[in-house]
């Protein structure tokens, strides 16, 4: 592993190192969409299609179906980067598209997301586009009612089990307190699309073959792209420090993590593993995450998090500002 002041001689010189990877690629781009779109939509049919059989079958296939939902988000998420195309235009007609199949509005989702990355690693900036994430003091001051809240948030059932259910059918069809005239239009119109896909799908092959079609599909899909986010900043050895200490170069590579896959996890994820990557540079499209990975040395310093170990990132629940540690409920009560 490169020494730590090397890690620290490069603060000056990143922007020259990744610039030969913010651009997008049309052809990556559209072969992209094609490789992603269309096996989902080819599972979806045979999704429905199965139902005749046997509905165990059809619970298979929403696995890779949900597979594909995740890839289409990291396109999403690309849009409201605006790295997907470099026409902005592109950008967001691609994402509110794919924003209904993630039943995700575009512009109120892009809002929330600029201010996550804005303020990723910053005590004093929690709250917006983040996981709730309280500090030991902080977690000690609550009455035990709150206690109670914060410890069933951060329960892993809670969290994952039924958090994708609230997020997507719920949480999505609010604004925020941050939202403006576009944002609310964006979650008010997406609800109204959402509203008019089910009526005429339901129409179209009836309302219950729809829902188990869709239902396991868009679940499956949430527990990963929450594991996924949960891991990209809530793991062993990540940065939190407040506003007067934060350090935008400190807070992407080590305050993000890089969530080192099998490649057919890699390629459903769309490369978002190289988190500390995208945080440092949002500008570059998922497809060249992995380039970037292999060829920039700095890159290389960031000591990588493997599916296993990640595993045990479950049991952390506050940030200990003493230790400078993410720690569980039990570490918490032997702290004065």
């Amino acid at each position: 592993m490169t020494q730590q002041p090397f890690f620290q001689s490069q603060q000056e010189s990143w922007r020259t190192m990744i610039a030969k990877y913010q651009h997008s690629d049309l052809k990556r781009s559209i072969a992209q969409i094609v490789d992603t779109f269309g096996p989902y939509f080819l599972l979806l049919t045979a999704m429905y299609f199965s139902l005749e059989y046997s509905y165990w079958i059809t619970l298979a296939l929403a696995i890779p179906a949900a597979g594909f939902q995740v890839r289409t988000f990291i396109i999403f998420h690309d849009c409201t980067h605006g790295s997907f195309f470099k026409s902005q235009k592109a950008n967001d007609i691609v994402g509110i598209l794919s924003g209904l199949l993630t039943l995700t509005p575009y512009y109120e989702w892009r809002h929330n997301h600029s201010i996550h990355h804005a303020t990723g690693s910053d005590l004093d900036n929690r709250g917006t586009g983040d996981v709730w994430m309280l500090t030991v003091k902080e977690y000690l001051a609550l009455t035990p009612w709150n206690r109670i809240k914060y410890r069933v948030y951060r329960n892993p059932f809670a969290m994952f089990i039924v958090g994708p259910l609230f997020m997507f059918f719920i949480a999505h069809r609010f604004t925020s307190e941050h939202s403006g005239p576009r944002e609310k239009r964006s979650v008010h119109w997406t609800t109204v699309a959402l509203a008019f896909i089910t009526i005429g799908m339901s129409y179209v092959i009836g309302f219950v073959p729809f829902v188990k079609v869709m239902l396991p599909t868009i679940w499956i899909a949430g527990m990963s792209g929450l594991w996924l986010f949960y891991v990209q900043h809530q793991f062993e050895g990540t940065y939190w420090v407040h506003h007067n200490e934060w350090n935008f170069f400190e807070s992407a590579l080590k305050g993000s993590s890089f969530y080192k896959l099998p490649k057919v996890l890699q390629f459903f994820s769309g490369n978002i593993g190289f988190h500390h990557i995208h945080h440092l540079s949002p500008k570059i499209p998922n497809y060249w995450l992995d380039n970037a990975q292999k060829e920039v040395p700095l890159f290389q310093t960031v000591k990588p998090i493997t599916l296993i170990s990640s595993f045990r990132f479950l049991v952390l629940r506050l940030w200990d500002e003493e230790q400078q540690m993410l720690v569980g409920f039990p570490a918490s009560k032997n702290i004065q």
